[in-house]
């Protein structure tokens, strides 16, 4: 994982999207994980790869705890920090095929894994060039919220005070161009029951 694949997308992936071989992850310095850290789940992201192997856990996971599918999720950290890598490694794992294109200028981007009963719509938002927080509710963004549906928000903090409690804040940190520094807090009950299962499951993976 270079600095450019940290670096704020444009419109797609398209090429620029690096599949990441997981044959390759035991060669890898072990990723480094606290299940101590109460309330939250801190981990140390060696590389990409790891980034890549996060998202392939917690897409699984998400499908299997109690209305998984429909959680709210807040990706927060500075430009470059890795946010959007980390939804796209997470799209692909939950099952979005094509292109995924970046939400900066649309500010949301839908996508859906499946169909008819076993459709899971998820929505990837990106609050970076909200001026005012009450551009949220002029969007229209209550309905799509009150829906069915995973919710991936990024800058969140564009639109303080419009947003529903988030289940999972996501905080990314990067300590150099490849390292990423994870903190995963919850902030509803549900979020909580959730985190606490995975708290478990990466110490018993220990």
């Amino acid at each position: 994982m270079g600095q450019s694949q940290f670096t704020r997308p444009d419109l797609d992936t398209g090429p620029q999207f690096k599949k990441v071989d997981l044959s390759t992850l035991s060669s890898h310095p072990p990723i480094v994980e606290s299940a101590d850290k109460a309330p939250g789940w801190t981990a140390l992201w060696p590389n990409e790869a790891a980034t890549q192997a996060f998202a392939i856990k917690l897409a699984a996971a998400l499908q299997t705890w109690a209305k998984g599918r429909d959680a709210r999720i807040e990706l927060c950290g500075n430009l470059g920090s890795g946010k959007t890598t980390l939804v796209r490694h997470l799209l692909r794992a939950a099952g979005v095929q094509g292109r995924i294109k970046s939400p900066t200028y649309a500010v949301v981007e839908p996508h859906q894994v499946g169909s008819g009963d076993k459709a899971w719509p998820i929505w990837h938002f990106d609050f970076y060039r909200f001026n005012d927080p009450q551009e949220w509710e002029d969007a229209g963004f209550r309905d799509i919220f009150a829906g069915p549906g995973l919710k991936l928000m990024e800058w969140p903090d564009k639109v303080a005070g419009q947003l529903p409690a988030a289940d999972w804040v996501i905080a990314i940190e990067a300590v150099d161009e490849d390292q990423r520094r994870v903190h995963i807090t919850a902030g509803t009950p549900l979020g909580q029951s959730w985190l606490q299962s995975w708290t478990q499951g990466a110490t018993h993976a220990d």
